[in-house]
């Protein structure tokens, strides 16, 4: 019989399969279409210090192979998360979560880690480094080395949950930032946050985004992040959570293969609402229909 159960720093998981930060809110919307415990895991909607309204609209944006967002952390702010969201997710979800923060400033990351450390239903930190760090002039944690291996440092202190530092693929070389994060103490990393883009409207000869910029995710980028987690599984020995375009049963064997040991699917969860449930069952047959008895043992295998 095939297996198709991994494991993240210690956690087992029924399957490799995580519906990603931003893409599953809090599960709400989901619960209705079937049980969400058959997932390995859930990355709950990205949470800050504060309440965010989010950026001005239009934030969304279709593009081919994908879309574009510039949802900008919109959430109700880690105290309400804490006190409401999660002991209501905790009712229907009854698995270890990963709880995705977003920090403007080394203090934001400290807070949040210490908060998410006390919550009994959070099994892993998911640490978002493609934030602008405000002290610094706004670039984004992620794209420093220097200021990755901070952050991840100052969230280790503060909590003894395994702690995964997402990375950005905006960078000249994410290997570097990969480095980085070990040498902070991570216990694991997750990748690819979305690539940027952009969309004009030519008849209005104007960005379509009201931020202009936006975050690329879909189909389109999962062959820059099936690279990138080959390459970061080259350069570091930490367990790596792979996503980035991911809408198959497929994508997952070949992320796994790159040298994931779980996946988050992320925008295809907008498209159809199913898909994980989907993938779920698709994954043990193809498994066996490819001579995999357990899905564990191509990790990182090409």
């Amino acid at each position: 019989m095939v297996s198709i159960k991994t494991t993240l720093s210690g956690i087992e998981l029924d399957n490799p399969i995580i519906p990603a930060s931003g893409t599953f809110a809090f599960g709400e919307e989901f619960k209705s279409l079937y049980d969400l415990n058959i997932l390995g895991s859930l990355s709950f909607k990205g949470t800050t210090v504060e309440e965010r309204p989010g950026n001005a609209l239009p934030r969304i944006a279709e593009c081919p192979g994908g879309m574009l967002n510039s949802v900008g952390l919109q959430n109700p702010g880690v105290k309400k998360v804490v006190e409401e969201e999660l002991p209501r997710l905790g009712k229907f979800f009854k698995k270890p979560l990963v709880a995705n923060i977003s920090g403007f400033s080394l203090e934001d990351f400290a807070i949040l880690s210490e908060e998410m450390d006390k919550v009994e239903n959070v099994g892993i930190l998911e640490v978002n480094i493609s934030c602008p760090n405000v002290s610094h002039g706004g670039m984004a944690f992620g794209t420093d080395a220097k200021s990755v291996e901070a952050v991840c440092r100052v969230v280790k202190e503060k909590t003894k949950k395994p702690v995964y530092m997402k990375l950005s693929p905006n960078v000249t070389d994410i290997t570097e930032m990969a480095r980085a994060a070990e040498s902070g103490g991570a216990d694991g990393l997750s990748l690819i946050n979305t690539v940027l883009g952009m969309r004009i409207d030519i008849k209005r000869r104007k960005p379509v985004l009201a931020n202009k910029v936006g975050g690329y995710s879909g189909p389109g980028i999962f062959p820059i992040a099936v690279r990138a987690v080959y390459a970061v599984h080259q350069a570091v020995k930490l367990p790596l959570i792979g996503m980035g375009g991911i809408s198959r049963a497929e994508d997952v064997l070949e992320m796994m293969m790159a040298g994931a040991s779980a996946v988050e699917v992320g925008a295809e969860n907008l498209v159809n609402p199913r898909v994980c449930e989907e993938i779920i069952t698709e994954l043990p047959i193809l498994c066996e229909r490819l001579g995999i008895e357990d899905i564990q043992d191509i990790i990182g295998i090409v």
